[in-house]
């Protein structure tokens, strides 16, 4: 099968204003976030902030995701979040009940995709996470943090991504969307699930099974190009390979 996407780890120049026009977009069109109040959100987060992209073969990037990793001044935006209005929880308190160390817990900050249709959309998806997996390989990320928007992550829950709620939160108003949830998940368990209870989309983020028609690098090339992650303990070792039909 012929490419017609590309997968790209901490991207600079004209992809990453790509990313951030994608990001800007998506987040218009569902939450009526526009991109200067996604500036005034995320702005205290740029030092921290890396966007992976999927590209077509015009360079426009098609679906991009935000992360937040380690060693930022301003730390994650989830546990700050949290202090505030709807939930007024202690982000602090809640990291440690939930077992994360923060040295080296990474943050969904956004996931955008430009739906060209829902085939290329959920390809697209699977991509990111693909990569996600592969930069919390490279960089030995442990855990993971996000404030997902409930039918985001309705559609985690369908292909196996299960995260949990932190301690003392729920469903609540976040940024115009109507329910949003502040997660947290630790890596090998939640691939572990994926493998027990969705297979196939295990086979595509964790083994790269089927992504057909989109090149993705190899792990090696999501490294940090900081040394922010340099010291972080191994974790997200591959779980044992499994068959699929």
């Amino acid at each position: 099968m012929s490419l017609d996407a590309w997968l790209s780890f901490d991207v600079q120049g004209d992809l990453l204003e790509s990313a951030r026009e994608c990001e800007a977009e998506v987040f218009l069109r569902w939450y009526g976030n526009t991109r200067s109040e996604l500036e005034d959100e995320y702005g205290p987060y740029e030092d921290s902030s890396v966007y992976m992209a999927v590209s077509d073969d015009s360079g426009e990037v098609v679906a991009t995701m935000r992360l937040l990793v380690p060693g930022g001044s301003a730390g994650l935006k989830t546990l700050h979040d949290i202090g505030r209005a709807p939930w007024g929880v202690d982000g602090s308190r809640a990291g440690n009940l939930a077992g994360l160390d923060l040295g080296s817990t990474i943050e969904i900050a956004t996931i955008s995709s430009r739906r060209k249709s829902t085939a290329h959309g959920l390809r697209h998806s699977f991509a990111l996470y693909r990569g996600l997996v592969l930069a919390s390989r490279a960089n030995q990320f442990t855990s993971l943090v996000a404030i997902l928007d409930d039918r985001v992550r309705r559609l985690l829950d369908t292909v196996g991504l299960v995260t949990l709620p932190l301690p003392g939160t729920g469903p609540a108003p976040y940024l115009g969307s109507e329910a949003s949830t502040p997660v947290f998940a630790h890596g090998p368990a939640i691939l572990d699930n994926q493998r027990r209870a969705s297979p196939e989309a295990f086979a595509l983020v964790s083994q790269g099974i089927g992504l057909d028609g989109i090149s993705v690098p190899q792990e090696d090339e999501f490294r940090l190009r900081c040394g922010a992650a340099a010291e972080l303990m191994p974790a997200w070792s591959a779980p044992t390979p499994i068959s699929v039909g």
